[in-house]
């Protein structure tokens, strides 16, 4: 039983301990002028006083940077499906495997935009938590990378419907 107990309180030693945030006087931070995720420990969680709605606050922006993630993976599964010409039933053309690397490519280069934007909006938005300065809304990057995205997916889909009726 001793031995059990030893590992768990090394083990414990080695756990980060966490970064209580807390805000000064006058809503300013002690941490206003570095960023948050660059003060020791950096892997340690981060700690901010539930005043308000700050829990609901920051559950909801993870689940942002989760879906920014989630959406992500689609488009890197979309660009691997789209490299290897995955079909069903037939082979692909001539036409289709000249087109797959280009547009694996493509897709492969929204899904790394996807996830930067997510990530990037995840710190900035925790880092303006921290300041009680956070304000929740979307700013023109957001707005121009979702909609290359959404237009890139639409014409991908026109592009195989065109395809698909030229085979038939």
């Amino acid at each position: 039983m001793r031995r059990r107990g030893r590992r768990a309180r090394e083990y414990l030693r080695t756990v980060p301990s966490p970064r209580a945030i807390t805000a000064c006087a006058g809503g300013t931070n002690r941490h206003y002028e570095s960023s948050i995720f660059c003060i020791p420990p950096f892997l340690g969680p981060l700690l901010f006083d539930n005043t308000d709605s700050d829990a609901r606050d920051h559950c909801a922006n993870e689940r942002t940077f989760l879906s920014y993630l989630r959406l992500s993976i689609y488009m890197s599964i979309v660009a691997i499906a789209i490299v290897v010409s995955f079909h069903l039933k037939s082979e692909p053309t001539n036409l289709e495997l000249r087109m797959a690397k280009p547009l694996g490519i493509i897709f492969w280069f929204l899904s790394l935009c996807c996830l930067a934007l997510g990530f990037g909006n995840y710190v900035k938005t925790v880092e303006k938590y921290s300041r009680r300065m956070a304000i929740v809304q979307t700013g023109w990057k957001t707005q121009s990378v979702l909609t290359l995205v959404a237009f890139s997916i639409v014409a991908v889909c026109v592009l195989f419907l065109a395809t698909n009726s030229k085979r038939s």
